[in-house]
């Protein structure tokens, strides 16, 4: 049996708690349901913005029962497989690839600052030993970096380490990791994290993202990619633009994840809050900012509750962009790549 292309757009979803904060399966049920019937082409549950490290290894465990179940079969499953030390993840691993997820993503080594023979070693430690596929996650801000000699060294000696997720935003070490790498492994797939570079990421050869925003506003993300596939770049990056102030208004809000689950509940769908204290004053500091999210998304057609094609997708709020404005943008940035 073929297994399900690891290519689009895959939704770090949130992870729902109920007021008592405790794990809210119903509401991660028809959460799944909605992102899927608004067209993300996978789910990456257990990932940062899901919290995973705010959850015991059983709720991450009963998290992928869910969202395995849920799916059902309908797109591929990228679980966050992270623990804490080497034999926790490749039992982890194991136990996610037994319920049915496509491949897992590990985060490299966090907490301690590792070398990157150190960081080749633990991954290769765990793509000798588990039952199913690999994705490498790059996420520098967070944990010990992924450098290109690395990732090229897995790809070749590792089949089972089949991509990497990588969340720098850099681009140049991305056009890096490609150029090293596809020569040697057609099969290996490229994702960013970075929401602010998708049309870039895309451009230079990426396969899609693992992108927060697509939990809030899977429409617009859907509509990124599907224009970069059919090589619309003015349209692709026209809607880059639009998404910009909103990853960058939900990434500021009090501690992250908590601009998302604002965002989220926007959408209709009311996840909790995270379960990392806030303070009075970063409470109110994200209704502040939900309501700076409700303007900039007030003018969207998918607010009305009308799907967008790539023709639609478009906002007349004072808050972003004018239309004219964003086009003058792009085609002096698109003059610019083809003198280059």
């Amino acid at each position: 049996m073929s297994k399900q292309p690891l290519a689009g757009i895959f939704t770090p979803n949130i992870t729902p708690v109920d007021r008592n904060g405790a794990l809210d399966e119903d509401t991660l049920r028809g959460y799944i349901d909605w992102l899927i019937e608004h067209g993300v082409h996978g789910l990456y549950p257990n990932g940062s913005t899901g919290e995973f490290v705010r959850f015991t290894p059983e709720e991450r465990k009963r998290v992928i029962q869910i969202v395995v179940d849920q799916t059902r079969g309908r797109v591929p499953i990228l679980a966050g497989a992270a623990e804490a030390n080497i034999e926790e993840t490749i039992r982890a691993c194991d136990t996610y690839g037994e319920l049915g997820v496509r491949a897992v993503a590990i985060v490299a080594p966090f907490y301690y600052r590792l070398a990157p023979d150190g960081v080749y070693a633990y991954f290769k430690q765990i793509a000798d030993r588990v039952s199913v596929d690999v994705t490498l996650y790059n996420i520098p801000l967070f944990a010990s970096p992924i450098d290109v000699p690395t990732v090229k060294r897995l790809a070749q000696e590792c089949p089972r380490v089949v991509g990497i997720k990588d969340s720098s935003g850099d681009v140049p070490h991305m056009m890096r990791m490609i150029a090293e790498i596809r020569p040697i492994r057609n099969d290996f797939f490229f994702m960013t994290g970075w929401d602010a570079t998708l049309v870039p990421m895309l451009m230079i050869g990426c396969d899609g993202g693992t992108n927060a925003t697509s939990g809030v506003v899977p429409e617009l993300t859907r509509s990124i990619y599907e224009a970069a596939r059919a090589g619309q770049w003015e349209r692709a990056m026209q809607i880059q633009y639009k998404l910009l102030p909103l990853f960058d208004t939900m990434l500021s809000t009090a501690e992250f994840p908590e601009g998302f689950r604002r965002g989220a509940k926007i959408r209709g769908w009311d996840l909790g809050q995270s379960r990392q204290p806030l303070t009075p004053q970063q409470v109110n500091a994200a209704d502040v900012t939900q309501g700076k999210l409700q303007e900039l998304l007030a003018g969207f057609d998918f607010m009305q509750n009308r799907r967008p094609t790539l023709s639609t997708v478009h906002s007349n709020n004072a808050s972003i962009a004018d239309d004219s404005v964003i086009d003058r943008i792009v085609s002096e940035v698109l003059q610019q790549l083809r003198s280059n």
